[in-house]
């Protein structure tokens, strides 16, 4: 790449995606070994897609115009490979753009043989492979997985890029954000590269009866007017199926029980209660608290100031 790959794509360091991608297309249908036997066209060539696998990075471009790493995506001083870093599964940077926004490769080959991933078979000739490998590009994708499946863990079934099915494992647990690695299940190499990997970073759909906080869960239980005063046993939803709460007598709104054990991992199930009057008062309840309060009304907004 003679050490500037902008130079190697022949455009300015202030050159847009767009920009570099176009590029690219360029000197791939220029110099592209079944395009152009000329030794120094291949050579072209090949420095052009390593410069273009660099900079199509938003992260790695950042890192080599900042000097943290060279034309060759290593760290400097240390000379160890950023890439392997940027692309582990357990790295914040691997998650932090989109495969909708990053340019495949593909799409360049796709327009010089017709279909993806012809540019593979294309670096053959005579039945012999070309002195020109790559590693396939990495795939990145947006998942949503509903709630209950991320808490509980299951299975789920995408469709990758060329048309194949794939049964993914979300793991137990499972967090917004997370991103789950697919080995080999990106892009196809080129001469003897091996394929990509694909990246899936989970988006969880919001629950209407539970939230998370950590690996406590949360859950507004509702209780009759009946519940509240006498208490009782109350059959409650939690992640992994119903469970006989207590309420205790004298229960209000707003007051909260914990299940323990009944969230994430070790985590509890808060359950905040929220009393419900009937769907409506008929005149026996309303003779019966008419009755009630001449002798047992009390104030519950006593301890409230009002004015100053």
């Amino acid at each position: 790449m003679a050490g500037d790959p902008y130079a190697a794509l022949g455009v300015a360091k202030t050159a847009t995606e767009a920009e570099l991608k176009a590029a690219y297309r360029k000197i791939a249908k220029a110099d592209h070994p079944d395009l152009n036997p000329d030794p120094r066209a291949a050579e072209r060539f090949k420095a052009a897609a390593a410069a273009y696998d660099l900079l199509k990075d938003p992260v790695q471009r950042r890192r080599f115009d900042a000097g943290e790493i060279d034309e060759q995506g290593q760290e400097r001083p240390q000379r160890r490979y950023y890439r392997d870093h940027a692309e582990a599964a357990d790295n914040p940077y691997a998650r932090s753009y989109g495969f909708d926004q990053d340019a495949d490769m593909g799409d360049v080959f796709s327009d010089l043989f017709g279909r993806r991933g012809a540019g593979q078979e294309g670096f053959r000739q005579g039945g012999q492979p070309r002195d020109f490998h790559m590693r396939g590009q990495d795939h990145r994708f947006t998942l949503q997985v509903d709630f209950m499946t991320a808490a509980r863990g299951g299975k789920t079934r995408i469709t990758l890029p060329d048309g194949n099915d794939l049964e993914v494992t979300i793991p137990k647990g499972a967090q917004d954000g997370q991103t789950i690695r697919l080995k080999d299940k990106g892009g196809p190499g080129f001469g003897k590269g091996g394929p990509g990997d694909a990246y899936l970073t989970l988006t969880v759909a919001p629950d209407p009866m539970f939230r998370r906080e950590g690996n406590d869960i949360f859950l507004t239980l509702p209780i009759s007017l009946s519940e509240a005063i006498l208490g009782g046993k109350v059959a409650t939803p939690t992640i992994d199926g119903t469970v006989n709460l207590t309420i205790p007598k004298g229960a209000t709104t707003g007051q909260k029980l914990r299940l323990r054990g009944r969230g994430i991992d070790g985590g509890d199930q808060q359950v905040e209660l929220k009393v419900m009057m009937p769907p409506k008062v008929d005149p026996e309840l309303e003779a019966f608290m008419e009755s009630w309060r001449k002798s047992h009304d009390y104030d519950p907004r006593a301890g409230l100031k009002y004015g100053s």
